[in-house]
């Protein structure tokens, strides 16, 4: 597989990262009070972003080395 393709699939990984990781901390601050239902959604987003991260970091694995 082309460097370039796994170049691509480890930029799609870390921003996947990044996203998880904001969410998260959105979902901190907003727990308890009125907005707490936000902060659930935010944390249910946080989990679908880091499963989404572990297969994206398969697919870099399957890539092998650029």
């Amino acid at each position: 597989m082309s460097s370039l393709h796994h170049a691509r699939v480890s930029s799609l990984a870390s921003a996947v990262d990044e996203l998880a990781g904001l969410a998260g901390e959105l979902a901190a601050a907003l727990e308890g009070g009125a907005t707490g239902e936000a902060s659930v959604a935010l944390y249910e987003a946080e989990r679908s972003l880091n499963m989404a991260g572990r297969a994206v970091e398969r697919a870099k694995r399957s890539l092998g080395q650029p």
